[in-house]
């Protein structure tokens, strides 16, 4: 029951946060969809996870070269989807309001993906690896 309730509100998040970005696109006075392109950074940003994840045996330990790694690459893709709609904004490629929807879009995304790994990836009964 707890579970199925966080699975809708990170559902309910996350379309709020594409809602954002697609505002940020299709609106008559932006209309420019360059940046659809942050949904990459929104795919590859839990790969490095699963890597580490996957590679690291002894999860008990406190730090592993392997886990600071994947936060390192997890890091820089996270800043790197900040960083792009306002490169976009500076080289007048889209208008500055969009920047702002699809950065406020970014933030939501983001911590909705934090949350999913927060709540499913405990390692508990009920976590992500059964979906």
């Amino acid at each position: 029951p707890c579970a199925v309730a966080a699975l809708v509100a990170l559902s309910f998040s996350g379309a709020i946060g594409l809602t954002f970005l697609m505002l940020g696109c299709a609106l008559e006075y932006y209309g420019v969809y360059w940046p659809l392109f942050v949904l990459i950074f929104y795919f590859i940003c839990p790969i490095p996870h699963f890597i580490a994840r996957r590679v690291s045996d002894d999860s008990d330990a406190a730090s592993s070269a392997c886990r600071e790694l994947a936060y390192f690459f997890t890091t820089g893709i996270v800043v790197s989807a900040f960083g792009f709609p306002i490169i976009l904004a500076r080289v007048e490629a889209i208008k500055w309001g969009a920047c702002g929807l699809v950065l406020a879009g970014n933030a939501v995304i983001f911590l909705t993906i934090l949350g999913f790994f927060l709540v499913f990836g405990r390692g508990d009964d009920f976590s992500w690896e059964q979906w």
